[in-house]
């Protein structure tokens, strides 16, 4: 195994653990999923291309077993932890429950989205992606990817809007 591998490897798993936390909406899950990604990875680290993207390669697996896992129905619910997933503020801040209920309800529309547009917008929203460098992750058009993006904000505007707000 080569270390320089396993390294870059060790490294992008806080991103992928984000990748995966958009996927899942449940801490547990997503580290099941990253460590599942890494075993893989570690297993085929042969057909890994030198030179090319490591996290577009590693996005792609995490991607690839999170929709096998739905297929499976072993994806449970959107219970989301914020302390766990590093998104409380530790008390500070008079909004801070208001906070989490909004995070928990994110979550929870997050996961009534089509996976390909779930995956679209954590890849961009979270991880900071260019569209195409989300084309490639995904092996899809630029122009699908976004489409998706924009019927995964406008789904996303509809559900969280402030009730009595007229869209």
């Amino acid at each position: 195994m080569n270390p320089r591998f396993v390294e870059d490897l060790v490294q992008l798993v806080p991103k992928l653990r984000r990748f995966a936390l958009g996927l899942c909406g449940d801490t547990s899950d997503a580290d099941d999923l990253v460590q599942a990604a890494c075993e893989r990875a570690l297993r085929n680290e042969a057909s890994f291309i030198p030179g090319s993207r490591m996290d577009s390669w590693m996005y792609r697996i995490v991607q690839n077993l999170w929709l096998d896992s739905r297929r499976r129905g072993k994806v449970r619910g959107t219970a989301v932890d914020p302390g766990e997933a590093g998104l409380h503020d530790d008390g500070k801040g008079a909004r801070a429950a208001e906070d989490r209920i909004m995070l928990a309800r994110v979550f929870g529309e997050l996961d009534r989205l089509p996976d390909g547009q779930r995956a679209v917008l954590v890849l961009v929203a979270v991880e900071g992606l260019s569209y195409r460098e989300v084309a490639e992750t995904l092996d899809i058009p630029v122009g699908t990817v976004t489409s998706r993006l924009v019927r995964a904000r406008e789904a996303l505007s509809l559900k969280l809007a402030p009730r009595g707000r007229v869209q």
